[in-house]
């Protein structure tokens, strides 16, 4: 694929993901103000990386990207979640996300709690209601298993723990690398997991294709923290500099500045190198992996 024909389909498939959601959010029956509250921020725009890479990763297989639709939905709603409570006065007290005013600032701190609960449960209810026979039993019931597992207790809350107990402390590398393996990492390595699960991988194939998200999700973490020294506020939609407001470790206070461009480079590389070895269409994978390399917001 030449890079105008992955813009394209990436376009086309962030475009599906978005029309995806607005269907799911429009059939809802609940209170209106807790539909209102859940759209705002689920709608609120952003990159949607986590779908783009999963259906990318069935794309890569040789499959229809638009099988992988109802998860790469779930997986937005649980990224969104999270972001609605990250940003709350008890954890980073954010007054901007992607632009605009944070889901609390809008709707006060219990319907923002309320909105992120009803995120994170619905995305398991489409999972489980998928109804498409190229789809087996046996692989929803790994994709929910495994989607629990990446966003719980030994996943992204895993990191978002130590993320706040790692606040105001001096960290080594080590300690800062499962901060962002887990809060970030997780959830970018199941988005490809689940891709290859719909796609039909073979076991090398899976094997390769983790590490390459392994790699890309500490590319994405490191890419975050240069961007809150260097990036601009209306640009990345929210206050830069917050990191370090919160005394949080981050790669270019471990590293230096430059240090952390450094290792970013090294993470990308990485990433391609078991992206080739996956032995997979990674046209677009690839691209994907650049854009987080290069990305201002």
């Amino acid at each position: 694929m030449e890079q105008r024909e992955i813009e394209q389909f990436l376009n086309g498939q962030k475009r599906a993901v978005e029309e995806t959601l607005s269907r799911y959010m429009a059939r809802l029956r609940g209170p209106e103000t807790l539909r209102r509250a859940m759209a705002y921020s689920l709608e609120a725009g952003g990159k949607r990386i986590r779908p783009l890479l999963l259906l990318a990763t069935v794309q890569a297989l040789g499959k229809d990207p638009a099988l992988g639709l109802p998860v790469a939905a779930a997986v937005e709603m649980i990224h969104t979640y999270s972001l609605i409570h990250d940003d709350l006065p008890s954890m980073d007290n954010d007054d901007l996300r992607r632009g605009k005013p944070t889901n609390h600032k809008v709707f006060g701190e219990a319907m923002a709690i309320l909105a992120g609960d009803a995120l994170l449960t619905y995305a398991f209810q489409l999972i489980a209601e998928i109804d498409d026979d190229r789809i087996s039993p046996p692989v929803r019931l790994q994709l929910i298993e495994q989607l629990a597992q990446a966003a719980g207790p030994e996943g992204m809350v895993a990191g978002q723990v130590a993320d706040m107990e790692g606040e105001g402390k001096t960290l080594s590398l080590a300690e800062l690398e499962y901060i962002h393996r887990h809060k970030t990492g997780k959830m970018l390595q199941y988005s490809v997991r689940a891709g290859a699960l719909i796609g039909g991988a073979s076991t090398e194939q899976q094997r390769e294709l983790e590490a390459f998200a392994d790699h890309l999700g500490l590319a994405f973490q490191i890419r975050d923290d240069i961007l809150d020294i260097e990036g601009a506020e209306e640009k990345i939609g929210k206050r830069v500099g917050s990191d370090r407001d919160n005394n949080k470790a981050t790669y270019p206070a471990l590293l230096t500045l430059a240090g952390a461009k450094q290792t970013l480079r090294v993470h990308i590389e990485e990433a391609q190198r078991h992206l080739r070895q996956a032995k997979v269409n990674g046209a677009a994978l690839a691209y994907i992996c650049e854009l987080v390399a290069a990305r201002d917001h």
